[in-house]
């Protein structure tokens, strides 16, 4: 709810977006790069390097920008195959989502909890 305010606020466009699979999925070539939770650098065949958040960030930032223009095709290639639809939060309750045209994780980036819309 309250990124949804500031984007109304600030005449943003926010778009909720499915979380599963943005930090292991490379953002670059789209490949999955299985690693636990305490591995904090994506390191892909592809020549990728990036902390694994960056690499959630540009992975949420594209499938945000996929969903606002309503086609798949028109995704980035890590993400042309990804799953639409209902969006889920994780463990600790944080939906994942990004205003598109912002920076990603720049000052005060951080995931908000929002209540769930379903109950």
């Amino acid at each position: 709810m309250r990124l949804e305010y500031f984007a109304v606020k600030f005449n943003k466009q926010a778009i909720a977006v499915p979380p599963q699979y943005t930090s292991q999925k490379c953002s670059d070539c789209g490949s999955v790069v299985k690693k636990s939770l305490s591995t904090r650098t994506h390191k892909c065949s592809c020549g990728c390097e990036l902390h694994r958040d960056t690499n959630a960030a540009k992975n949420i930032l594209n499938l945000g920008r996929a969903k606002s223009l309503g086609c798949g095709s028109a995704a980035p290639k890590a993400f042309q195959e990804a799953r639409t639809g209902q969006v889920r939060s994780n463990a600790n309750g944080l939906v994942t989502s990004t205003l598109l045209g912002e920076a990603v994780g720049g000052v005060g980036f951080r995931p908000v909890k929002l209540p769930n819309p379903s109950g």
